[in-house]
């Protein structure tokens, strides 16, 4: 396994970690002396990390696999939609938000998986960039506005441009669908 695949599938194991931190009452809120928003803002940012360094180091060192290919957007989503249930859950985000992000993101999923099968590839698009950045600033705020407040206004404002342009770019990916199909 190249290091491109194992940042990504070391994305993918923070994902459990991360939930739990986000969901768990630990006493007094602290894990090891830290704050537990601190710890889960940590693990979100290095998960967040290795999207960027994978696909880059990949690139560089020309080691792009079929799996990488693969497992690359799967941790992407298991990362986001992990992060924007437990937002949720704590109630620092609305759940019809949350469905319409999550649901983008399978919807998307699944055009592209005919379109491969039809030997056709859908390229990611740069709104789908500025998406992904959004939802990053977003949860990360958004886990941090229980230290400040401030986070919560930055979490929110992050969070609707991500609905946004998840919506925005999802039409996009639908209308390269159907030119396609």
């Amino acid at each position: 396994m190249n290091l491109p695949n194992a940042l990504t599938m070391g994305r993918i194991f923070l994902v459990p970690l991360l939930v739990v931190v986000l969901l768990t009452k630990f006493e007094g809120r602290l894990i090891y002396g830290v704050r537990e928003e601190l710890v889960g803002a940590a693990i979100f940012g290095l998960a967040s990390l290795t999207d960027f360094l994978d696909g880059y180091l990949a690139r560089r060192r020309k080691q792009i696999t079929s799996l990488g290919q693969l497992m690359d957007p799967l941790a992407d989503k298991l990362l986001i939609a992990a992060a924007l249930v437990s937002l949720v859950q704590l109630d620092l985000v609305p759940a019809w938000i949350a469905v319409v992000i999550i649901g983008r993101e399978f919807a998307v999923t699944i055009l592209r998986g005919i379109a491969l099968g039809k030997g056709v590839v859908i390229a990611a698009s740069p709104l789908g960039k500025v998406k992904m950045v959004s939802e990053v600033v977003a949860i990360l705020a958004l886990i941090l506005a229980q230290v400040n407040s401030v986070f919560y206004v930055i979490g929110t404002v992050a969070l609707w441009i991500a609905m946004v342009t998840a919506t925005v770019s999802g039409v996009d990916y639908y209308r390269k669908f159907a030119r396609i199909v």
